[in-house]
C-alpha cells in the first residue's frame, strides 16, 4: 500500500507539497472505508487465512490500478518540498570515522515516535483495547458488542499512514516505483521473528533482520552472489516458524481438543 500511496502523493505535484500530503490522507481514509464495505464486511465471520488472501490480493489490485494511473515509471520523491533532510553527517571515531545520512537518522526518530504513538494507543486507548480484542478473535469480539466495520475502517487507515510514511522516507532515498511493494513483505518476516501480538517483538525483529542481511551480505555475499538481501530475511523467518513459530515474544497458543 505504500507504494499506491506515495505515487498518489507525486501525483498531486511538488508545487504545494503539504496540500497534496493533506489529500492524500483524504484519498487514504476514503479508500480505507471503501475496503472495508467492498472487501472485507462481506467476510465477516470467515476465518483469517481467507481474511489474509483476500487482503494480498488486494494488494496486487491496488499495485496494478495504480500503474494503470501513474504509470509504471520510476518517479522522484519531493524532498525538497517536504522539508526532509539531505546530507550526511561524518563521526571521527576509534581511528576511522562513521558516516550518518540524516535522512536515516530522521527516519529512525519517525518510526520511534509512531512505534510509541501505537504503543500508547493500544495500552492506554478505548479504540485500541478494542483493537487488541479483534485481533485476538473478531468473532468474539462481535459478541461483545465491538463493531467491526469501524475497527477494519481504523485499522486500514492508520496502517496507510504508516505506509505513507515509509513511502516517503524510502522514496527519499532512491526513487519511487512501484517496486517498494519487495520492501512492504519484509514486514512478513519482521512479524514472524517478533511474533505478531507484539509491539517490542516488532522492534527487536526489525533490528535482527536490518542486522542480519547486512551480515549476510558482507560475510556470505562474495560466496552466495549478490542479492542475498533479497531473500535472506525470509530464510531467518523460516527457521523460526521451525523452532519457535510464536515468535520471540508471541504468545503459545495451546488449543484443547
Amino acid at each position: 500500500m505504500s507504494h499506491f500511496l506515495t505515487f498518489l502523493l507525486l501525483g498531486f505535484g511538488a508545487g504545494a507539497a503539504y496540500a497534496a500530503l493533506g489529500l492524500t490522507v483524504a484519498v487514504m481514509f476514503g479508500l480505507a472505508f471503501a475496503i472495508e464495505r467492498v472487501v472485507l464486511r462481506p467476510l465477516v465471520n470467515q476465518s483469517e487465512i481467507i481474511l489474509f488472501m483476500a487482503t494480498f490480493g488486494l494488494t496486487y489490485f491496488l499495485i496494478g490500478f495504480g500503474e494503470l494511473v501513474f504509470g509504471g515509471d520510476p518517479k522522484v520523491m519531493i524532498t525538497e518540498d517536504l522539508h526532509l533532510p539531505t546530507g550526511a553527517i561524518r563521526l571521527d571515531m576509534l581511528g576511522g570515522f562513521v558516516s550518518l545520512q540524516r535522512l536515516d537518522i530522521a527516519a529512525a526518530v519517525i518510526a520511534l515516535v509512531m512505534v510509541a504513538t501505537l504503543g500508547v494507543i493500544f495500552q492506554k486507548t478505548r479504540i485500541g483495547r478494542a483493537l487488541r480484542a479483534v485481533a485476538d478473535s473478531h468473532k468474539a469480539a462481535l459478541s461483545v458488542g465491538i463493531s467491526l466495520e469501524q475497527i477494519w475502517v481504523v485499522v486500514w487507515f492508520a496502517a496507510g499512514i504508516v505506509a505513507l510514511a515509509t513511502g516517503i522516507m524510502w522514496g527519499a532515498r532512491s526513487s519511487v516505483s512501484f517496486a517498494l511493494e519487495i520492501i512492504a513483505l519484509k514486514a512478513l518476516p519482521v512479524l514472524i521473528l517478533g511474533g505478531f501480538t507484539s509491539i517490542p517483538g516488532a522492534i527487536v525483529g526489525g533490528i535482527i533482520i536490518g542486522v542480519g542481511e547486512k551480515i549476510g551480505e558482507f560475510y556470505w555475499g562474495p560466496l552466495l552472489g549478490s542479492g542475498i538481501e533479497s531473500w535472506l530475511a525470509y530464510v531467518i523467518a523460516l527457521v523460526f516458524l521451525l523452532f519457535r513459530p510464536q515468535g520471540l515474544f508471541g504468545e503459545t497458543i495451546i488449543e484443547r481438543i
